[in-house]
Protein backbone atom coordinates (compact mmCIF):
# COMPACT_ATOMS: atom_id res chain seq x y z
CA UNK A 1 0.00 0.00 0.00
CA UNK A 2 2.83 2.51 1.04
CA UNK A 3 4.34 1.52 -2.75
CA UNK A 4 1.41 2.14 -4.30
CA UNK A 5 1.02 5.89 -2.24
CA UNK A 6 4.24 7.11 -3.60
CA UNK A 7 3.40 6.18 -7.05
CA UNK A 8 0.66 8.05 -7.08
CA UNK A 9 2.35 11.14 -5.44
CA UNK A 10 5.43 10.44 -8.07
CA UNK A 11 2.80 10.72 -10.77
CA UNK A 12 1.41 13.47 -9.68
CA UNK A 13 4.61 15.39 -8.96
CA UNK A 14 5.69 14.21 -12.28
CA UNK A 15 2.06 15.56 -14.49
CA UNK A 16 2.26 18.81 -12.14
CA UNK A 17 6.03 19.93 -13.89
CA UNK A 18 4.99 18.38 -17.48
CA UNK A 19 2.87 21.56 -17.22
CA UNK A 20 5.73 23.66 -17.19
CA UNK A 21 6.71 25.12 -20.68
CA UNK A 22 10.58 25.27 -21.56
CA UNK A 23 11.93 28.52 -19.72
CA UNK A 24 14.94 29.86 -21.13
CA UNK A 25 16.81 31.49 -18.49
CA UNK A 26 18.36 34.91 -17.74
CA UNK A 27 21.82 33.73 -18.75
CA UNK A 28 21.05 31.96 -21.75
CA UNK A 29 19.08 34.58 -23.22
CA UNK A 30 21.95 37.24 -22.41
CA UNK A 31 20.16 39.26 -19.42
CA UNK A 32 21.74 42.65 -17.95
CA UNK A 33 22.34 42.45 -14.42
CA UNK A 34 19.34 44.48 -12.75
CA UNK A 35 20.22 47.60 -10.53
CA UNK A 36 17.95 46.28 -8.15
CA UNK A 37 14.72 44.42 -7.15
CA UNK A 38 12.34 43.65 -4.05
CA UNK A 39 11.48 39.86 -3.15
CA UNK A 40 8.06 39.41 -3.89
CA UNK A 41 5.51 37.14 -1.53
CA UNK A 42 4.44 34.17 -3.05
CA UNK A 43 1.58 32.78 -4.48
CA UNK A 44 0.56 35.95 -5.70
CA UNK A 45 -3.22 36.37 -6.39
CA UNK A 46 -3.24 38.05 -9.65
CA UNK A 47 -1.52 37.25 -13.44
CA UNK A 48 -1.69 40.05 -15.37
CA UNK A 49 -1.18 39.46 -19.57
CA UNK A 50 0.74 42.14 -21.77
CA UNK A 51 1.77 42.26 -25.57
CA UNK A 52 4.75 43.78 -26.17
CA UNK A 53 3.59 46.09 -29.29
CA UNK A 54 6.41 45.30 -31.13
CA UNK A 55 7.28 42.85 -33.87
CA UNK A 56 6.91 39.41 -33.51
CA UNK A 57 9.36 36.55 -33.26
CA UNK A 58 9.24 33.09 -34.14
CA UNK A 59 12.84 31.51 -33.82
CA UNK A 60 14.97 31.64 -30.32
CA UNK A 61 17.16 34.03 -31.62
CA UNK A 62 15.11 36.47 -32.70
CA UNK A 63 12.91 36.09 -29.42
CA UNK A 64 16.20 36.53 -27.50
CA UNK A 65 16.82 40.02 -29.62
CA UNK A 66 13.31 41.14 -29.13
CA UNK A 67 13.52 40.27 -25.24
CA UNK A 68 16.61 42.07 -24.99
CA UNK A 69 15.21 45.25 -26.80
CA UNK A 70 12.52 44.98 -23.82
CA UNK A 71 15.04 45.09 -21.14
CA UNK A 72 17.17 47.96 -22.60
CA UNK A 73 14.04 50.50 -23.25
CA UNK A 74 12.36 49.04 -20.06
CA UNK A 75 15.87 50.09 -17.86
CA UNK A 76 17.75 52.64 -20.17
CA UNK A 77 14.57 54.90 -21.87
CA UNK A 78 12.50 53.89 -18.41
CA UNK A 79 14.97 53.72 -15.95
CA UNK A 80 13.76 50.87 -14.47
CA UNK A 81 15.81 48.30 -12.46
CA UNK A 82 15.23 45.66 -14.49
CA UNK A 83 12.95 44.41 -17.42
CA UNK A 84 9.16 45.07 -16.26
CA UNK A 85 7.51 41.70 -16.72
CA UNK A 86 8.10 38.21 -15.10
CA UNK A 87 7.99 36.17 -17.90
CA UNK A 88 7.87 36.99 -21.45
CA UNK A 89 7.09 34.83 -24.24
CA UNK A 90 7.67 34.21 -27.57
CA UNK A 91 5.77 33.01 -30.63
CA UNK A 92 8.58 30.06 -31.09
CA UNK A 93 6.55 28.62 -27.76
CA UNK A 94 9.62 29.19 -25.55
CA UNK A 95 8.90 31.33 -22.23
CA UNK A 96 11.84 33.89 -21.40
CA UNK A 97 13.01 34.59 -17.92
CA UNK A 98 11.75 38.32 -16.41
CA UNK A 99 12.18 38.99 -12.99
CA UNK A 100 11.00 35.39 -12.60
CA UNK A 101 8.54 34.58 -9.74
CA UNK A 102 9.50 36.14 -6.62
CA UNK A 103 10.66 39.38 -7.90
CA UNK A 104 8.31 42.31 -7.83
CA UNK A 105 7.66 43.57 -11.56
CA UNK A 106 7.48 46.84 -12.82
CA UNK A 107 4.63 46.09 -15.88
CA UNK A 108 1.15 46.98 -13.81
CA UNK A 109 -0.15 49.90 -11.65
CA UNK A 110 -1.50 48.24 -8.30
CA UNK A 111 -0.55 44.98 -9.40
CA UNK A 112 3.15 45.22 -9.26
CA UNK A 113 4.03 43.66 -5.95
CA UNK A 114 1.28 40.76 -6.06
CA UNK A 115 0.95 39.63 -9.41
CA UNK A 116 3.27 37.37 -12.41
CA UNK A 117 3.39 39.91 -14.80
CA UNK A 118 3.46 37.79 -18.46
CA UNK A 119 4.47 39.93 -22.04
CA UNK A 120 4.00 38.03 -25.61
CA UNK A 121 6.12 39.44 -28.18
CA UNK A 122 4.24 41.23 -30.57
CA UNK A 123 1.47 43.14 -31.59
CA UNK A 124 -2.33 41.46 -31.20
CA UNK A 125 -4.37 44.36 -31.48
CA UNK A 126 -5.85 42.73 -35.03
CA UNK A 127 -4.80 39.17 -34.17
CA UNK A 128 -4.13 35.96 -31.65
CA UNK A 129 -0.79 35.17 -30.42
CA UNK A 130 -0.39 31.58 -32.31
CA UNK A 131 -1.10 28.38 -31.01
CA UNK A 132 2.43 27.97 -29.25
CA UNK A 133 2.62 31.38 -27.56
CA UNK A 134 -1.06 30.70 -26.25
CA UNK A 135 -0.16 26.97 -25.13
CA UNK A 136 2.74 28.62 -23.60
CA UNK A 137 1.26 30.81 -21.53
CA UNK A 138 -1.67 29.01 -19.93
CA UNK A 139 1.18 25.86 -19.42
CA UNK A 140 3.14 29.00 -17.82
CA UNK A 141 0.49 30.10 -15.07
CA UNK A 142 -0.55 26.14 -14.67
CA UNK A 143 3.46 25.49 -13.73
CA UNK A 144 3.36 28.52 -11.56
CA UNK A 145 0.29 27.57 -9.61
CA UNK A 146 1.77 23.87 -8.99
CA UNK A 147 5.14 25.48 -7.78
CA UNK A 148 3.27 27.35 -5.57
CA UNK A 149 3.82 30.83 -7.06
CA UNK A 150 0.59 31.68 -8.12
CA UNK A 151 -2.66 30.76 -6.02
CA UNK A 152 -4.61 28.26 -7.64
CA UNK A 153 -7.79 31.18 -7.11
CA UNK A 154 -5.74 33.22 -8.66
CA UNK A 155 -7.32 36.07 -10.94
CA UNK A 156 -6.17 36.89 -14.26
CA UNK A 157 -6.02 40.54 -15.66
CA UNK A 158 -4.84 42.37 -18.96
CA UNK A 159 -3.00 45.28 -18.40
CA UNK A 160 -5.57 47.49 -19.72
CA UNK A 161 -7.53 46.57 -16.25
CA UNK A 162 -5.12 48.59 -14.13
CA UNK A 163 -4.04 51.60 -16.17
CA UNK A 164 -5.08 53.67 -19.51
CA UNK A 165 -3.29 51.31 -22.14
CA UNK A 166 -4.75 49.23 -25.12
CA UNK A 167 -2.20 46.57 -23.94
CA UNK A 168 -2.55 43.68 -24.68
CA UNK A 169 -4.26 44.06 -27.63
CA UNK A 170 -8.03 44.29 -28.80
CA UNK A 171 -7.79 40.69 -30.02
CA UNK A 172 -5.31 39.08 -27.31
CA UNK A 173 -8.04 40.99 -24.67
CA UNK A 174 -10.71 39.39 -25.93
CA UNK A 175 -9.24 36.37 -25.85
CA UNK A 176 -8.16 36.11 -22.48
CA UNK A 177 -11.64 37.34 -21.15
CA UNK A 178 -13.28 33.86 -22.35
CA UNK A 179 -10.79 32.19 -20.17
CA UNK A 180 -12.04 30.49 -17.07
CA UNK A 181 -9.79 33.06 -14.24
CA UNK A 182 -10.74 36.17 -16.05
CA UNK A 183 -12.27 38.72 -13.62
Amino acid sequence: MINLTILIICLAVSSAKAACPNIVSRAEWGARAPTGSSVMSNPVPYVVIHHGASAACTTKSSCINMVKSYQNYHMISNGWADIGYSFIVGEDGNVYEGRGWSRVGAHAPGYNSNSIGICVIGDFTSRLPNSLALNAVRNLIQCGVSLGKIRSTYSLRGHRDSSATACPGNTFYDEIKKWSQYG
